[in-house]
């Protein structure tokens, strides 16, 4: 089945059209050329101009959650974001010229290959959840090929921030292939437990060639026959390697239907990838984590399900008073000094003040004088 061809590209200021790249869900991306810095991008751009103010909230939070994010150098770069002259929304973003799924597709990775992403991607994956950010829609395709050959993770588009969902259509558009058993049977949206499963199947289909509960008989991959097929989720091991039981011990514990039963965390599920490269006399990929507060937003919330929710923009007073503090050394809150301008005009209202009550006492005295 061929892909959908994107619609007419949008104009941007500062970015010239070179071609289509593909279509998702919700998004058709596009080829541009920047020119200023002049460099090739990768232009996401929404279907549709922004409706109403959520739509507008979950643009904006996939800007800042891959904005903020884009440190990590297994997480695809966003360079900027805006509007386009047609009143879509877009998002800029570092041009990959390959991806996962076109070089798996249809054939095995190398178990090298396998191992390696598998570890960048758990760094990559431990530092969002770490800032407060679900992917929700890890597969294969994205995860792309950056121009250094490593793999980057890609497409924050039906990310939530924990306790932050976002719209119900989004959620329901999870890739059922990939999905946890409990997100398919719709009992979770998405959490840190099914995005190890994600990452689990999606490694397995790098490892396999196809995804876990595919079938060789096309008919039996209907939509339905496949959820049904991971609710109950029984693992196969990957067909046709030799050798490979210590990667379906790690892939099947990652894919356990009970999520009680899976890594706790990407970092432990990355630190049992590198036991395995070890295992099979492999150089150990580095499990990058970047630090929390380099990503996280400067306010947070504590929500009362107990996870600290970060806060895309500090929208209510009572926010911007105390993103205006600082700590001290001793860790104490300290208020920021005035600006020069909001101190001239303080003075300037005292003054005022001040010749009114001596206008007044004049005008007071003087009548009874």
């Amino acid at each position: 089945m061929t892909e959908a061809i994107p619609p007419k590209p949008p104009r941007i200021t500062g970015f010239d059209y070179v071609r289509p790249l593909g279509s998702g869900g919700f998004a058709h991306v596009y080829q541009y050329e920047q020119d200023m810095p002049r460099r090739v991008v990768a232009v996401k751009v929404l279907e549709s101009p922004l409706g109403g103010p959520r739509d507008r909230s979950d643009f904006e939070a996939e800007a800042d959650a891959m904005a903020r994010l884009s440190s990590h150098p297994s997480i695809v770069s966003v360079y900027s974001a805006g509007v386009a002259t047609d009143g879509r929304p877009y998002l800029a973003m570092e041009y990959c010229p390959d991806s996962m799924r076109a070089r798996t597709r249809g054939r095995a990775a190398p178990l090298p290959v396998v191992l390696d992403a598998g570890v960048r991607l758990a760094g990559a994956l431990e530092t969002a959840h770490r800032a407060g950010v679900l992917h929700r829609d890890i597969k294969p395709s994205n995860v792309l090929i950056t121009t250094t050959g490593r793999p980057a993770l890609a497409d924050f588009g039906i990310s939530s921030l924990h306790g932050r969902a976002s719209s119900e259509d989004k959620a329901r558009a999870m890739s059922v292939p990939w999905a946890a058993p409990e997100v398919v049977s719709g009992a979770a949206s998405g959490t840190i437990a099914s995005e190890v499963w994600s990452l689990g199947a999606t490694l397995y289909t790098f490892a396999a060639g196809r995804s876990p509960f595919e079938s060789a008989d096309r008919a039996q991959n209907t939509r339905a026959k496949m959820r049904n097929r991971i609710e109950r989720a029984v693992y196969t091991p990957v067909p046709g390697a030799r050798g490979y039981a210590p990667v379906d011990a790690v892939l099947a514990r990652a894919m356990q239907r009970d999520p009680q039963q899976r890594f706790a965390t990407m970092r432990e599920f990355g630190e049992a990838l590198q036991r395995v490269q070890r295992g099979f006399g492999l150089d150990a990929t580095p499990l990058d984590l970047v630090d929390p507060g380099w990503v996280a937003p400067a306010v947070r919330r504590r929500e009362p399900s107990g996870f600290a929710v970060s806060s895309v923009r500090a929208s209510t007073r009572a926010e911007r008073r105390a993103a205006q503090r600082v700590e001290d050394r001793d860790g104490l809150l300290e208020e920021r000094p005035a600006s020069p301008l909001r101190a001239g005009l303080i003075g300037a209202a005292v003054a005022l003040g001040a010749i009114g009550v001596v206008l007044l006492g004049i005008l007071v005295f003087g009548g009874f004088g």
